[in-house]
């Protein structure tokens, strides 16, 4: 699952790892469609509920109900109709992770076919402190993650990076951070 609030840099680091030659076949659950969505050039052909992109990652919208998103889209890769290696569920900016976790784990169906690998939380060093002051569901994307990775770091000096790593810190002691430059990362450190 990709997290984050608003801006902090879901989109540019889903469209690094999708070009990922790496990251293998990946389908794409997005919740949310809006002016900041995947850029326009990875586009290929859409329809109301699925978008193919051309790196041949799937995207899919749900809203609602995510347990019948994850069995559509088995049933289209039992069929033959997709291959995918991995998805990436990508939340919505103002999302609270939680109840996306619940389901992924109480659903009777979701453990016959699926695997949670984790967590991960885009954290937005340049406005993420403000942001964790102000909004909760910013603090939970965080509290939840099992890896933060901290976008925008080029922007701060290294005092308020040192300070916002704290504040992350005493969110999440635990998660593994990672920082991306502009979208790029090590993507093998995501799985």
């Amino acid at each position: 699952m990709l997290t984050g609030f608003l801006g902090a840099g879901k989109t540019t680091l889903l469209t690094h790892l999708i070009n990922a030659p790496e990251a293998g076949r990946i389908a794409v659950i997005m919740n949310e469609f809006g002016a900041a969505g995947l850029d326009h050039d990875l586009i290929e052909a859409s329809t109301e509920e699925t978008i193919l992109m051309q790196s041949g990652c799937l995207c899919c919208t749900f809203r609602g109900d995510i347990a019948k998103t994850l069995g559509k889209l088995m049933a289209r890769k039992q069929s033959g109709e997709l291959a995918f290696d991995r998805i990436v569920i990508e939340t919505t900016g103002i999302a609270e992770p939680a109840p996306i976790v619940h389901t992924l784990v109480v659903d009777e169906l979701m453990p016959q076919y699926y695997r949670m690998d984790g967590i991960v939380a885009v954290a937005d060093a340049a406005t993420g402190a403000k942001t964790l002051e102000t909004q909760a569901e910013a603090v939970n994307q965080i509290a939840l993650a099992d890896l933060i990775v901290i976008s925008k770091a080029d922007l701060v000096s290294q005092e308020d990076l040192a300070a916002y790593e704290a504040r992350l810190h005493s969110s999440n002691d635990t998660a593994r951070r990672l920082y991306a430059e502009k979208g790029s990362f090590p993507t093998c450190a995501l799985f």
